[in-house]
């Protein structure tokens, strides 16, 4: 037995979710991403004397949006705090957050929807605070720059029950907020551009245990695959340290992703002290039930009840609705679709397959493809099942003229001459010229070599261009053969 599997690891999470509102938190300035350094700013986001906050109403939905979709309880009276440090690219000195009332408690994430991994890990709190600004380190050589526009930009911050097992369990529990925050649409989910940061705290302890291991807390890891790899280098690092004789220490860490480690940024022997009060400049803001739900009728479907449709109504397999319910804007093509045509497969097919492929190899995301709408999916389907076209001529030819003009796929197969022949007499002139071209072959086929009908079926569609109906060609070409 590995020296490391004397352990069970306990991880709790931190996510911090940039909510997607125009304005900041507490200030009408602009939360736009990617503006010139230190332009969206006031003299309230930067806490000059006299300034006044004023709570931005969209902060309020947007959490309760996420309770609801987590199942948790939401709080009626919402207090504001000032949770106290200093810190370069924090101007005011002080961040507005919830300590004692977070918006919300309790409710759960579930991982591995759907699957025999399932199980769903416990939420401790939800609550909203406001961002500090960044500090840019790598721009030049002697000092560190700050950039303020983020200080002040709304956030909501969901704090996992230490109950995550393993980098794995971790990775897909970041999936699944970011998905569901996605779908809910109070957040755009980019972890590259500081939209969704992550807090793994660790810990390691003998398997049996009822005493958690000394944690430490790693931060700076700005991708789903960079969370799992900083867990999985603090795990062993961890166990080696205490296998050596060695004591963890309560600290912050940050990941290099260059290769792969964790390292020190600073003790935390002792718990900061924040000196926490009740913000004075805001009064306590209240939810009530008629509020929640009103909130509640604006919900969007989320991704596992959409899950559940598609298997249960629309009969998809597990994995073709998973592959669509992964992302919100391909959910909403195919229902899209899907109003359009009955034949639900198919449309699954179509997006999982020849439209995935299209925008993957041109680097297009679902949004994009405005040249090609549901209806037209749906249309290029319609034609497959009255037997106008193969599947083979729609994704070769149809999807490709379709995507480059604005011809209907109608009058693309009009044009392109591609309607296919299913009648008896066009067929049976087809297949006695494969009988002429490959006389030994047939000749073998019926001395029992019966698997050069596959062979014989490819000569039958390259001599009628491709336009004889499959389904009906096989047909008439074996009763002819026998």
């Amino acid at each position: 037995m590995s020296v490391y599997d004397k352990y069970e690891v306990v991880i709790g999470l931190e996510i911090h979710a940039q909510l997607s509102t125009k304005s900041k938190a507490y200030t009408s300035d602009s939360t736009e991403f990617g503006s010139t350094p230190n332009t969206n700013i006031s003299p309230i986001s930067l806490g000059h004397p006299g300034t006044l906050p004023r709570l931005n109403k969209n902060n309020i939905e947007y959490g309760v949006r996420l309770g609801l979709a987590v199942n948790a309880d939401i709080r009626e009276r919402n207090e504001f705090a000032r949770k106290n440090y200093f810190y370069a690219d924090l101007p005011k000195g002080y961040q507005i957050t919830q300590d004692t009332t977070p918006i919300c408690n309790n409710g759960y994430i579930t991982l591995f929807p759907n699957s025999s991994q399932e199980r769903k890990i416990n939420i401790t709190r939800i609550h909203l605070e406001e961002d500090a600004g960044k500090s840019i380190h790598d721009q030049d050589p002697f000092h560190s720059l700050i950039d303020l526009n983020r200080a002040g930009v709304a956030l909501v911050e969901i704090v996992s029950e230490p109950e995550i097992k393993s980098a794995e369990e971790a990775a897909e529990y970041v999936t699944q907020v970011r998905k569901l925050v996605r779908y809910l649409e109070i957040c755009d989910g980019n972890m590259e551009e500081g939209s969704l940061r992550c807090d793994a705290n660790v810990s390691v302890m003998l398997k049996g245990s009822n005493t958690f291991g000394e944690r430490t807390e790693t931060k700076n890891m700005n991708s789903i695959r960079n969370v799992k790899r900083a867990i999985e280098f603090e795990i062993i690092r961890q166990i080696d340290l205490i296998e050596a004789g060695g004591k963890i220490n309560m600290e912050t860490r940050s990941f290099n992703a260059a290769d792969g480690s964790t390292f020190l940024l600073r003790s935390k022997e002792e718990a900061h002290d924040y000196r926490y009060f009740p913000e004075p400049d805001l009064q306590p803001t209240h939810v009530n039930e008629d509020y929640i739900s009103k909130v509640k009728d604006t919900l969007p479907i989320l991704p596992n009840d959409l899950y559940k449709k598609y298997t249960s109504e629309y009969g998809l397999s597990e994995y073709d609705a998973n592959i669509i319910v992964e992302s919100k804007p391909f959910a909403l093509y195919f229902n899209e679709i899907c109003n359009y045509t009955k034949n639900y497969k198919a449309a699954a097919n179509w997006i999982n397959g020849t439209v995935k492929s299209f925008l993957n190899k041109n680097a297009k995301s679902i949004e994009e493809l405005t040249f090609l709408t549901p209806k037209d999916i749906a249309e290029i389907i319609e034609l497959i099942d009255s037997g106008k076209i193969s599947n083979t001529i729609a994704e070769q030819k149809i999807f490709p003229a379709k995507v480059s003009g604005n011809e209907s796929a109608v009058e693309i197969a009009e044009r392109l001459n591609l309607i296919q022949e299913s009648g008896s007499d066009a067929l049976e002139d087809y297949i006695k010229q494969v009988f002429e071209q490959n006389p030994s072959e047939v000749e073998r086929y019926k001395n029992g070599e019966k698997q050069l009908t596959g062979f014989l079926m490819g000569q039958l569609m390259k001599v009628s261009g491709g336009k004889a109906d499959p389904k009906k060609a096989n047909q008439l070409l074996r009763e002819m053969l026998t």
